[in-house]
């Protein structure tokens, strides 16, 4: 039986001592990845873009607990419920084993997203392994992933980009097997199709395993790919119904509403451009300066793989593409793919004469993700693209004093309303971190007078009428001042809109 067009050669038995270096460079990679992201969990109390809260674990907590911010998107339904659904589940667990209290269930839900980091860093092992690249080669793949410092960045971020990568690798990674078993090819597109419902774009990758199975003239497993790709499009369309039939707009019953809304928001309407555009040569950019030698060595490693592994190239390109084509542009949209690149990378490597790839090129790219792992803590917003108006801030704990003093918030035990003077509530952590059921104010307004908040968090140079009950240990100047009132006026009307 013949193979077909475009199967991965057999790969060669390595020698015990690439075997034992491929094993130790992925162990350690992996290790080093993991410990760097759950330390960023553990300290690191800063917002990159609100989306990290309020499309994830703002939800969730409404979820779980019944009260929290609505952002406009769970009002007009412009997002699937799958993703905040899955937070709440591991907000949940977190609650039956005791860490009701945000100051655990916090880090706890960002280390599990740590662990997703590092799991897809293993993924890309995997994935380069498929194509046929080396154990040392895969594993320096999954090295450039676990170590590249915008993967760190975002690793234990509660962000749909973060969760749908380690699908989708793995997705394909089972999928596009040479003869791959039934069972693989059904899970890889299963995975796939979960991708999409924690990230519509994921459906580019959807399209693109498709159009790989057909051009390796695999019909038999593109059909099956078809069949299960088009049950997780209806389990789209079905979540959509039970959760968005009544939202303003709706129709059809609300099948697919999410979907609808997106698009008619971000192509129809173009409104996704208010919040800034790039040019088409944004991506480019800004992982050459958040990663520059890491980035400089993906293009080549991945070039060096279009012979062998030309339908995974020929996907990761297209994903990558389409969103340079698209206005708007932050670095988390290509997260998703960054893991096929890695992958790729190693399949390029295993392209090189084994002497060159073993004692040049992989200790090269390892050097070189050593380097951005090293200089993770130099990111600046510069760097990822973020906030133009101020390049030179550090990426790391922006506006993490504010939710510090949510935290401290939420053990006063006479605390019934709380205003925040420093900051939009769309770049604090909500009733997330705060967590009481109490109305959580921003920018001065309502005005003290109204007497329905007892708390403020402000400059402490602020003398407002009231005593500083707490100060953050990293910023003193944020403080966290308690009025002199007694009690609150309730506040009947409080909307619990994100304004």
């Amino acid at each position: 039986m013949t193979a077909p067009p475009n199967a991965q050669p057999p790969t060669p038995e390595p020698s015990p001592a690439e075997r034992l270096g491929g094993l130790a460079v992925l162990v350690l990679s992996l290790a080093a990845g993991l410990a760097l992201r759950l330390h960023l969990a553990l300290t690191d109390d800063g917002i990159y873009w609100p989306d990290e809260v309020y499309q994830s674990l703002e939800p969730a907590h409404r979820l779980v607990f019944g009260y929290g911010m609505v952002a406009w998107e769970f009002v007009d339904g412009a997002r699937s419920w799958a993703f905040p659904f899955l937070c709440a589940a591991l907000l949940k667990l977190s609650e039956l084993v005791g860490l009701d209290r945000p100051g655990e269930y916090v880090p706890f839900l960002k280390s599990c997203f740590a662990l997703v980091g590092a799991a897809t860093a293993y993924g890309c092992y995997l994935l380069a392994r498929t194509y046929g690249a080396s154990k040392l080669a895969s594993a320096t793949g999954a090295a450039m992933f676990a170590l590249a410092a915008p993967a760190i960045y975002f690793g234990p971020r509660a962000m749909s980009e973060t969760a749908s990568a380690l699908l989708v690798v793995f997705g394909l990674g089972l999928s596009l097997r040479r003869n791959p078993r039934r069972w693989e090819l059904l899970l890889g597109a299963s995975l796939l199709g979960f991708s999409v419902l924690l990230r519509l774009q994921s459906a580019v990758f959807c399209a693109g395993l498709l159009g790989a199975l057909l051009g390796r003239r695999s019909f038999k497993e593109a059909r099956d790919t078809a069949l299960v790709l088009l049950g997780w499009a209806v389990a789209f369309g079905a979540l959509d119904h039970f959760t968005w039939a009544d939202a303003p707009g709706a129709r059809f019953g609300g099948w697919f509403h999410s979907a609808l809304k997106y698009f008619e928001f971000n192509l129809i309407q173009d409104r996704a451009t208010g919040w800034g555009v790039g040019p088409w040569y944004f991506y480019f950019r800004h992982l050459f300066s958040s990663m520059p030698a890491l980035a400089i060595g993906l293009g080549l490693g991945s070039a060096m793989a279009g012979r062998r592994a030309a339908g995974l190239l020929a996907i990761a390109v297209a994903f990558f593409a389409l969103h340079s084509w698209v206005a708007h542009k932050e670095l988390r949209f290509v997260i998703p793919a960054l893991p096929l690149f890695c992958a790729l990378c190693a399949v390029g490597l295993s392209e090189l004469p084994a002497r060159v790839s073993r004692w040049a090129a992989s200790p090269s790219l390892l050097l070189a993700a050593l380097w951005s792992a090293a200089s993770h803590r130099s990111l600046t917003f510069g760097d990822l693209g973020q906030y133009p108006e101020r390049p030179g801030a550090s990426a790391y704990d922006d506006f993490g004093p504010v939710n510090r003093m949510l935290l401290a918030a939420h053990e006063r035990p006479d605390l019934c309303g709380i205003r925040v003077d420093i900051a939009h509530l769309a770049w604090a952590g909500g009733h997330t971190y705060l967590h009481r059921k109490v109305p959580l104010y921003h920018l001065g307004w309502p005005p003290i007078e109204a007497r329905t908040f007892n708390y403020v968090i402000t400059w402490a140079s602020h003398h407002l009428p009231g005593e500083v009950v707490a100060k953050d240990a990293r910023n003193p100047q944020v403080a966290l001042v308690r009025l002199h009132l007694d009690g609150c006026r309730a506040d009947v009307g409080y909307p619990w809109r994100l304004p």
